[in-house]
C-alpha cells in the first residue's frame, strides 16, 4: 500500500506547505534525501495551541500537537520530493517541545510524530529521534517537528 493510500486510510490529506516567516525554505532535497525546516503544529494557518507543555498544554494535547506537526512536515518533504509517494522512508525525526521546567515526558510528546510516520510508512517509518525540551519555540507553539526523509 502507498504513503499516499495510507494516509487517506487514516482520514487524513496533506495541508498546504506553511509559508516560511524568515529567510530559509521549509525543505530542501539534496540527493536521495530531503529535510525539512522545523514546522509548527499549524492548522489553517493558526496554531490550537500555545504554551509551555506541563503548564498551560497538557502531555496528550501535546502529542497531538506533534503528530499535527509532523503532517506538516511530510507536506514540506512531499513537495521537495515530488509527491508523497516518492518518499521511500523517514531517517530521521527531532521534535522539540517548550517544556515546563518540571516537565521530563518530551519523548512520550514525540510518539504522536512517531506513530503517525509509521502508519503513513510502515516499517520504512521506523527512524531515529531526538526529542528535546527547550524553552521557548515560535509563536509560543508548545513543539516543532523536523524530518530526514529518504527517496526512491
Amino acid at each position: 500500500m502507498s504513503p499516499t493510500s495510507r494516509l487517506a486510510d487514516l482520514g487524513l490529506t496533506l495541508p498546504s506547505v506553511a509559508v516560511p516567516v524568515g529567510a530559509y525554505v521549509p525543505a530542501r532535497r539534496h540527493g536521495d534525501l530531503v529535510t525539512t525546516s522545523g514546522q509548527l503544529p499549524l492548522v489553517e494557518g493558526t496554531l490550537p495551541l500555545t504554551g509551555k507543555v506541563g503548564a498551560e498544554v497538557n502531555a496528550e494535547q501535546a502529542r497531538e500537537l506533534a503528530r499535527t506537526a509532523a503532517l506538516n512536515a511530510l507536506a514540506a518533504a512531499a513537495e521537495a520530493a515530488g509527491g508523497l509517494d516518492a518518499i521511500t522512508g523517514v531517517s530521521r525525526v527531532c521534535v522539540f517541545v517548550a517544556s515546563d521546567p518540571a516537565f521530563t515526558a518530551q519523548a512520550a510528546v514525540a510518539n504522536g510524530a512517531s506513530e503517525l510516520l509509521g502508519d503513513v510508512f510502515g516499517d520504512a517509518g521506523r527512524h531515529v529521534r531526538s526529542a528535546v525540551g527547550v524553552a521557548v519555540l515560535p509563536l509560543d507553539s508548545p513543539v516543532e517537528v523536523e524530518l530526514t526523509v529518504t527517496l526512491g
